[in-house]
């Protein structure tokens, strides 16, 4: 069941709007929390600037310190490296993404065994709980990706393509699992296309491959911004003539644009931005109360979904780096 944030987003800017703006009373000192935040996600990533912003925004609401670090390619074994890094450091919270549980599950828990709060943010749904993390913010991964595929089925699509940009990363496996099961539901089918990004014109060229080898597949999903041009590409090559619904995960100007030209159907929006900046408000009011929201829940930011209809609005937001 998805979880509404408003009251819990209305309470935590309240609380740090009254901790930095007030000037009739005294402000809270907290220039001696500080906070590493660790991600596999590099801050000049177009997906990963906008947590980075909500990182920063909140850090400066908030008067703590926040250092941002992530490897520079997806390297789960730098990454356990970083965090462990961190927990050396002893700062007061940490807060992660976890793409592959198994590979940094012991650095997480050695931050945890050793007294520092930590929370999850982006990926990490269905690990949190067991690495002992206080709580997590994002979205769960399947159910968006069940959510993009019963989009393409509804729009009429039968015989889907997720493309994978990110193997070894278990969040855009569940997404393709969802895609799938949706297919399925609808009496139809998909299969998984694994691209790398880091070589652009072949990602294009392997997408575009896929759909000249199968003239039956009339949809298909990517799982980031970054996978957008080459999708598009590859779908202005093959489509004419040939109708193939296209959808994405995450937002980006060329995701805008494909949306306001009637390219592409939908992207799937998890707001990164709130991820960054409720986990350090979290963390800051952790150590402040002693009280986490969530329970048993994942809080929620996504998925929601960016159309024709409303990209021009939300384009707005992704000017300012909020969306």
């Amino acid at each position: 069941m998805t979880r509404s944030i408003a009251p819990l987003l209305a309470l935590l800017l309240l609380s740090a709007c009254t901790a930095t703006s007030s000037e009739d009373q005294p402000k809270t000192d907290r220039s001696n929390i500080r906070i590493v935040a660790v991600t596999h996600g590099q801050s000049a990533d177009p997906f990963w600037s906008v947590v980075a912003n909500g990182i920063t925004d909140a850090a400066d609401d908030l008067g703590v310190r926040v250092e941002y670090q992530a490897p520079t390619s997806f390297d789960m074994v730098r990454m356990s490296q970083l965090i462990d890094a961190a927990v050396a450091s002893r700062p007061a919270a940490l807060l992660v993404s976890v793409p592959d549980a198994d590979a940094l599950g012991g650095a997480i828990r050695q931050a945890v065994s050793a007294g520092i709060p930590v929370v999850s943010v982006n990926s990490g749904a269905d690990a949190w709980q067991k690495l002992g993390v206080l709580a997590h913010i994002g979205q769960t991964e399947y159910e968006a990706g069940r959510a993009g595929g019963e989009k393409l089925a509804a729009a009429g699509a039968r015989k889907l393509l997720c493309v994978n940009h990110e193997v070894g990363n278990l969040a855009l496996d569940e997404r393709c699992r969802g895609n799938s099961d949706a297919a399925r539901v609808a009496g139809g089918s998909a299969t998984v296309l694994s691209v790398n990004l880091a070589d652009p014109a072949d990602a294009e060229q392997r997408i575009r491959n896929a759909l000249q080898r199968d003239t039956q597949l009339d949809g298909l999903l990517t799982l980031g911004p970054a996978g957008t041009s080459a999708a598009l590409a590859a779908l202005r090559a093959v489509r004419p003539g040939r109708i193939i619904h296209f959808g994405t995960f995450d937002l980006g100007s060329d995701v805008l644009q494909a949306l306001q030209r009637n390219e592409m159907l939908f992207a799937i929006d998890q707001q990164p931005y709130l991820q960054g900046y409720l986990g350090i408000t979290l963390l800051v009011k952790f150590l402040e109360t002693g009280a986490i929201p969530g329970g048993q829940q994942v809080i929620r930011t996504g998925p929601g979904f960016v159309t024709r209809e409303n990209a021009s609005q939300v384009a707005r937001m992704i000017e300012r780096g909020v969306r």
